[in-house]
């Protein structure tokens, strides 16, 4: 008899590897898949950031690392909180964790007793509600759509508040939607949780840097939401760093002591050469990683141009990240060559083992009607994967 704990039991495999492994199986029996579900970028790591990491390791950098992370390293996020988003924090509101998502569960595991609400703007990125019910909270789910871009109102935040209500936790820009909230946006949903000193605000900014079309806001820099926000950020996005596994928060003093406390009996410190090229990484100017942004951006335009021909696709312009989210509501409920589409997972599912393209389907970011294609892929597979969704769609049988 399997024994496993009522926690794990409350818990989904992330969609997103369920369809890369799909993709991957699907591979090894040799046949020809463009994958389109990892949010991973596809660059290798700038030069600059590999040669300090070796010189890490021949300096000697091998040894256990201080649980929040190396001083010089919380200094180096400091220095960056305040040059790109006029943050005040001191290395003591740091800590450094083994990747954002680790940073997002430190904080959850800090302030979340059973029951307590987390309200999930929709779509949300996949792990957010799994994460909640590790801790033994309730997700809130608060539903947008694609004429809104995928984002709340301060209105719709304000109703979604209960007694219970313990935290906020939304991406911006956004995973999976491409959508980022404005300074005037984020400056309404910061007077609504600023009435209520119990909620703490976790704010996963980890796609900062890719943004095509304005500046990036933290809402943090909000003062009457400060020591009720929690900075999730790192550095697998901007800087391709996505197996070094380095993330951080930066929290309210009362806040970052807990998730220190947390951390050092899960993990302790984060890997210590990753730790140091990390600085540089940060200390460098952004603009010399920005050719990466670039390239995104003629992606995301050039997906665009093919994305929205596509029979039955309704898709919004994502102004920020690396996805789109198109909504895919029209085969809902439709018979598609013998298949019956019951959300946009049995859709996603249909698309890769017919036009042997894999995409994520949205049920498990909060968004059944909606899939989520990561353009962080070749122009080349780009286009060859639009091709073939566009020409067997028109083709399907659909009743």
């Amino acid at each position: 008899m399997k024994k496993f704990s009522d926690r794990l039991n409350r818990m989904s495999f992330s969609q997103t590897f369920v369809m890369s492994n799909k993709v991957r199986q699907m591979k090894s029996e040799g046949i020809d898949v463009i994958s389109l579900t990892l949010g991973e970028p596809d660059f290798d790591v700038p030069q600059n950031i590999k040669e300090a990491a070796f010189e890490a390791i021949n300096n000697n950098f091998s040894h256990y690392s201080p649980v929040p992370g190396f001083l010089d390293l919380r200094e180096a996020v400091c220095e960056k909180l305040k040059r790109d988003n006029n943050l005040e924090y001191s290395a003591a509101q740091i800590c450094v964790s083994n990747g954002a998502k680790q940073a997002i569960l430190n904080v959850l595991s800090s302030i979340i007793n059973d029951g307590d609400e987390v309200i999930l703007p929709a779509p949300y990125w996949v792990s957010y509600d799994e994460m909640v019910k590790m801790m033994g909270g309730k997700s809130v789910f608060v539903k947008t759509s694609i004429d809104t871009e995928f984002k709340i109102t301060a209105e719709q935040l304000e109703q979604a508040i209960t007694p219970k209500t313990k935290a906020l936790l939304y991406s911006s820009p956004c995973n999976p939607s491409g959508s980022y909230y404005t300074y005037e946006e984020l400056e309404g949903i910061a007077n609504v949780i600023a009435k209520y000193p119990h909620i703490t605000i976790i704010s996963d900014e980890i796609y900062e840097f890719i943004n095509y079309e304005g500046k990036h806001t933290s809402i943090a820099e909000f003062p009457q939401v400060y020591e009720q926000t929690a900075v999730i950020n790192g550095m697998s996005k901007a800087f391709a760093m996505t197996g070094w596994r380095i993330g951080y928060s930066a929290c309210p003093t009362w806040l970052a002591e807990a998730c220190e406390k947390i951390q050092g009996q899960m993990t302790s410190g984060a890997n210590s050469m990753a730790q140091k090229a990390s600085i540089t990484a940060l200390r460098t100017d952004p603009g010399e990683y920005r050719f990466m942004i670039e390239e995104f951006k003629k992606r995301r335009d050039l997906v665009y141009s093919l994305i929205k021909n596509i029979p039955g696709f309704n898709v919004n312009y994502p102004k920020a990240a690396f996805y789109f989210f198109p909504d895919i509501s029209y085969y809902i409920g439709k018979t598609l060559n013998g298949n019956f589409i019951n959300d946009a997972d049995d859709f996603a599912m249909f698309l890769l083992e017919n036009a042997h393209v894999g995409t994520v389907g949205g049920v498990s970011f909060g968004n059944p009607k909606c899939i989520r294609f990561s353009y962080a892929a070749s122009e080349k597979d780009l286009k060859e994967a639009m091709k073939r969704i566009h020409e067997f769609l028109e083709n399907v049988a659909l009743s």
